[in-house]
């Protein structure tokens, strides 16, 4: 294992005194290694000026070099903090490991995932969910808890609004509370 290793490095080392960085880039995506590895990441994402959101996470494999699905890995979970308008922290999403798949904005999170929405405190707890960034939108086929102040709804496929406002939960079973006028 150790000197297979070695001889990836030897080659990676090769390639990069060729100052051709596509062919390092696709020897990389070739075995299958990332093209940057980063530890202890604070990023913070902004649109016009104002903070948008914050991502955390501990390690980062970028993968971006791979032609048909680039992304990116969070191997030991993420934390994202998104902020409204006003810069208030309106909605907090962890898990303990997390893909990005660049070209499609979409990212999966696996184990322990929660959503907390801080503006009315709703929380959603499940074991896997999608999250398409550019429609901000939630959803997953798997089992979940949502927790709205006294409420819980318990089921098995969920959908929402990225502030889990509006939502469409499945196979449900618990206490489910509706409006006379809705019936």
């Amino acid at each position: 294992m150790k000197k297979s290793i070695a001889a990836i490095l030897f080659v990676v080392m090769l390639f990069s005194c060729t100052n051709d960085s596509k062919k390092v880039r696709d020897f990389l995506a070739e075995q299958n290694l990332p093209i940057g590895v980063a530890r202890d990441v604070h990023h913070i994402y902004k649109d016009s000026g104002r903070i948008t959101s914050k991502l955390t996470t501990s390690l980062l494999n970028d993968f971006s070099n791979r032609k048909n699905h680039p992304y990116n890995e969070f191997p030991k979970g993420v934390k994202i903090i998104n902020f409204d308008k006003n810069n208030i922290d309106s909605t907090t999403i962890t898990g303990d490991y997390a893909l990005s798949y660049s070209k499609t904005s979409i990212s999966e999170l696996n184990g322990n995932v929660i959503v907390i929405n801080h503006s009315d405190t709703t929380r959603l707890e499940t074991d896997q969910l999608f999250w398409d960034q550019k429609n901000k939108y939630f959803f997953t086929e798997k089992r979940f808890i949502l927790t709205k102040i006294y409420d819980t709804i318990v089921g098995e496929g969920f959908e929402s609004k990225e502030n889990l406002k509006k939502y469409v939960a499945k196979k449900t079973i618990g206490n489910l509370l509706t409006k006379s006028n809705d019936l």
